[in-house]
């Protein structure tokens, strides 16, 4: 008779991860990446409010829509301000408590505002102010990610990656679905309203999360500890190995460094309190080492790429939804249904990079998402030539297969900007410098916004004129294959695979 094998009692995932992180810290991850998702629901209801309540013309909807997302474009700002003060007496909640009164009040105030006239610039300056409470949470929610992984463990980083993007990736779906839906039921001002109730949860759940848990502050004191006790048997040599670099949500950074016994001393008493430098001094010091590290060749050339490639595509976006509305006469109910496809293109998307293409050359990649890119453009100006009628083609079908294949084209572009990113990252101020780099790819994202309004103007494309809507998708078909010209800026050996 054989032995009796052992059991290996199996620790369900979510039980896992609520014995590790607690149950609060995991619900607050979630709420927050499902309300960045969600956020589409809300921003349809502004889309028609700007054309159909406003009567603002198509160039001018994308330049206050681009404006609106400009608080996205400066995130290391809010990085620094809760990163620079010292660890005893850095609170994160706070933070998002802020975050949250931000992203709730302007909806609260265009949903109760609806017997007023609410003017473009009120409605743009609002929207401004809400994007900042909602980068601000992004940037925050970040950090305290991080600061989780690092002290329950590395092994628990892919856990909470993939709970934050299908967090949000849930979110855009059942926004997108019910969007649509509201549009239809309900006026726009009551759909604001009923937004809102996601920040105020938001507000009321950050009561419940502590800054510093038990387990995470027992596993630092225990870091510490040991580092300590490493640095004592180590006293002849002089030197003691140094801590594991934070992991930021949307990249993985480690690095292993041995120090001086003096430097290592001197970092157990920041982390034990002792040491605390004036913020103005940790502020600048932060300063100074993210505009060394970001003027290295390695970084500043390929971040130069990514930024350009953005810069010099014609966003139209908000025009193509004029021209789906108004001239094709599309419901919004259908479009919603659209979003909810390119957001299981998103997830498609990525599997498919992950599993084919994550071993090739990064400038292969990047050939292959711009030509993609191009073809899409090539469907939209087929679209509104009408050349699709004689094969007997539904505009329907054309809108749906843009809009998957775009969302999935979008990630072999997204994923190794994410990938690049985290290696560029030098240790000490992997989250700031990461943070920077997002905000440079949406600079750059908001900038080609400007110009495709700035297009839109330039063509005379109104909503009773779109007979040179044509022209400006060639515009965007050319802005989008510039870029390949200039991948020498890319290494050439870099692969999409982080190392």
């Amino acid at each position: 008779m054989a032995p009796p094998q052992p059991q290996h009692r199996q620790v369900w995932w979510p039980g896992r991860m609520g014995g590790a992180f607690g149950p609060s810290f995991l619900c607050l991850v979630c709420l927050i990446y499902f309300i960045q998702g969600f956020r589409s629901f809300v921003w349809t209801a502004v889309s028609y409010q700007m054309k159909d309540m406003m009567k603002l013309s198509p160039s001018t909807s994308q330049f206050l829509v681009s404006l609106a997302y400009f608080p996205w474009s400066i995130k290391p700002i809010y990085g620094i301000l809760s990163d620079c003060i010292p660890i005893k007496q850095r609170k994160r909640v706070p933070y998002l408590i802020i975050s949250s009164c931000l992203s709730l009040l302007p909806w609260l105030i265009l949903g109760l505002s609806q017997t007023l006239r609410t003017s473009a610039n009120m409605l743009t300056s609002l929207l401004i102010v809400q994007n900042l409470g909602s980068a601000m949470a992004d940037v925050v929610i970040d950090a305290m990610v991080a600061e989780a992984v690092r002290s329950a463990g590395p092994e628990f980083a892919g856990d909470l990656q993939s709970l934050s993007w299908s967090s949000m990736a849930v979110g855009g779906i059942f926004g997108s679905l019910l969007g649509g839906y509201a549009l239809s039921n309900l006026p726009i001002h009551v759909i604001y309203v009923v937004f809102s109730a996601l920040p105020l949860f938001q507000l009321v759940s950050c009561m419940f999360v502590e800054d510093s848990p038990k387990r995470f502050q027992s596993a630092i004191d225990e870091h510490n500890n040991q580092s300590s006790v490493t640095a004592f048997s180590e006293e002849g040599s002089g030197e003691a190995l140094g801590k594991e670099g934070a992991r930021r949500r949307k990249g993985t950074r480690k690095n292993n460094k041995r120090r001086p016994l003096s430097k290592q001393t001197e970092a157990n008493e920041k982390s034990n309190g002792s040491f605390n430098p004036s913020p103005s001094l940790s502020l600048k010091s932060a300063f100074f080492s993210l505009c060394t590290a970001f003027k290295q060749p390695a970084i500043l050339r390929p971040m130069a790429w990514f930024f350009f490639s953005n810069v010099t595509i014609p966003n139209i976006s908000t025009v193509m939804f004029y021209y789906q509305t108004e001239e094709l006469h599309l419901e919004a109910s259908f479009l919603g249904t659209a979003r909810v496809i390119g957001w299981f293109s998103l997830i498609l998307g990525t599997y498919t990079y992950n599993r084919y293409f994550k071993h090739k050359k990064l400038r292969d990649i990047l050939v292959f998402a711009h030509v993609g890119l191009a073809i899409i453009s090539l469907l939209d100006i087929a679209l509104v030539l009408r050349l699709h009628i004689p094969h007997g083609i539904g505009d329907k079908y054309m809108v749906l297969w843009g809009s998957a294949l775009a969302d999935a084209i979008n990630q072999f572009k997204m994923m190794p900007f994410l990938i690049l990113s985290g290696q560029l990252c030098p240790p000490g101020i992997e989250g700031t410098l990461f943070a920077l780099f997002m905000s440079i790819n949406n600079l750059g994202s908001t900038l080609g916004s400007f110009l495709g309004a700035a297009l839109a103007s330039a063509l005379n494309i109104s909503t009773a004129q779109f007979d040179n809507l044509a022209l400006g998708l060639g515009a965007q078909l050319i802005g989008t294959l510039l870029p390949i010209g200039f991948l020498f800026l890319i290494p050439n050996e870099v692969t999409g695979l982080a190392s």
